[in-house]
């Protein structure tokens, strides 16, 4: 059906895949999950906005992904439903919690400004990292994991329960993205996919972190679960913007193609991602179960995005180094003169 209406991905000077490929990845995780939540009943608060949402970014992203919509129009919508979880379903973030170890710290007037900025930053940062095989997928798993694990935990097995639909849906579109049953039956997520996941990650981290009534984990703990995906869309903005180049500006200098560039295959770079991603997310799980202090929390993660961003700018000089020390760096060639 994809073929037969033009949803389909097509090689070009960023995209090196061989073919073209159906973006309907996005689109049947959709499904299952709006059809299993309906049909089991799944005890969400406020299912049908939360299932309005994700099914109309999905429109929204495959209309994107048909016609290549602009970012501006993309934001807006993403704006917009924000707007509507913050009213229709009371989330927002209105409190960081003592994360500068300056006290509880209210955001006040400035909650709907950050909340908002906050939805369409985490949409966009897993959308920025769906640039391999099986990597948007994996990276999802890791953070609904680590949801589902709080979630129930503390005693919510709705939400718990939607986490475990959400990985459920994704492991077939695993299998078919990384070609495991045919290149044939290869699919992509498209950005239909990579924003629905992105929406459904904040509202349960909100959800989680924001409830004055029962939150299952702190602010600072949220940062930590979503952490990779943050952390590379900031590196990634600041280094188009010190170059000039609008921070929405696609290009190949994300983690995952400068692994590939490293000498990593893919599969090598999706196993390497996901573990460091696993390690991140698990220190954030471990924090928020041993109660570590919420600045020396905060801090932490400041000093790994710093780490991080350096790294990534450095990265040939590093790597060149590396290979010096290893001895593995060929030699510049002397020319004798007569």
């Amino acid at each position: 059906m994809a073929k037969a209406v033009g949803l389909v991905d097509k090689p070009n000077a960023r995209k090196h895949h061989q073919g073209v490929v159906p973006l309907v990845g996005g689109i049947s995780i959709c499904i299952t999950v709006t059809l299993t939540v309906l049909v089991f009943d799944i005890d969400i608060q406020h299912a049908g906005l939360f299932l309005f949402s994700i099914c109309t970014l999905t429109v929204l992203g495959a209309v994107d992904d048909k016609y290549d919509l602009s970012f501006k129009s993309r934001m807006l919508c993403q704006a917009l439903l924000s707007l509507a979880m913050m009213h229709f379903a009371e989330l927002e973030l209105h409190t960081l919690g003592n994360m500068f170890g300056l006290g509880h710290t209210e955001l006040g007037g400035f909650a709907v400004l950050i909340t908002v900025l906050g939805v369409i930053g985490a949409i966009n940062a897993f959308n920025m990292v769906d640039g391999i095989d099986g990597l948007l997928g994996g990276l999802s798993i890791v953070s609904f994991g680590a949801l589902a694990f709080l979630l129930y935990q503390d005693g919510h097995s709705g939400l718990g329960m939607l986490c475990l639909i959400f990985i459920a849906a994704a492991l077939p579109y695993i299998g078919m993205n990384l070609g495991l049953l045919g290149r044939k039956r290869k699919v992509f997520m498209g950005d239909a996919g990579s924003m629905m996941i992105g929406f459904s990650i904040i509202w349960l981290l909100l959800s989680g972190s924001q409830d004055e009534s029962g939150a299952i984990m702190r602010p600072v703990t949220a940062l930590w679960l979503i952490a990779l995906p943050l952390m590379d869309m900031a590196a990634i903005m600041i280094r188009r913007v010190r170059r000039g180049d609008s921070p929405f500006k696609p290009d190949r200098e994300h983690l995952h193609h400068i692994c590939q560039r490293l000498g990593l295959s893919s599969r090598q770079t999706l196993f390497a991602i996901c573990l460091l991603a696993s390690a991140l997310t698990g220190f954030g799980l471990y924090g928020e179960i041993a109660q570590i202090s919420e600045p020396i929390m905060f801090y932490g993660f400041i000093a790994c995005f710093v780490g991080y961003a350096l790294c990534l700018s450095y990265i040939w000089r590093i790597t060149r180094f590396v290979r010096i020390k290893l001895g593995r760096e060929p030699q510049p060639e002397t020319v004798e003169s007569n």
